[in-house]
């Protein structure tokens, strides 16, 4: 198995594309304290193959998304930042992969809520 972990009673059907690591994430992020491959593959809702989530796991230190610490003869594993943090690293890489800041960010503000341009404002300090 692997990225597209088949899940077990549904007739062959596929994990969709980040499932596995968004419920890893949540997983971690829940936790007190950082976690080894075998204890992040005994809390999650579906069973997988130890190497299926140390894979992931090791994707995910890759990506910048998790930090890791030697434990025995593998890591334990905690998130960089909590969710939030995790979605704003997020929309800056995307941003980073574009050619036109000014236009990215004007677009992305054009579709902002009142309540966010609001938000946004005040966060900037630029208040009318």
């Amino acid at each position: 198995m692997g990225a597209h972990e088949r899940l077990p009673g549904l007739g062959g059907r596929r994990r969709a594309n980040g499932t596995l690591e968004n419920e890893i994430l949540a997983l971690l992020q829940s936790a007190e304290n950082a976690l080894t491959p075998a204890e992040v593959a005994e809390r999650l809702s579906t069973p997988l193959a130890h190497t299926t989530v140390a894979t992931t796991l090791a994707r995910l230190h890759t990506r910048g998304v998790l930090d890791r610490t030697p434990q025995g003869r593998s890591y334990a594993y905690t998130p960089v930042t909590d969710e939030p943090g995790l979605t704003a690293k997020h929309m800056f890489q995307v941003m980073n992969k574009g050619t036109d800041r000014e236009t990215v960010l004007t677009r992305f503000v054009d579709e902002l809520s009142d309540d966010d341009e609001d938000l946004l404002r005040r966060l900037l300090g630029t208040d009318e």
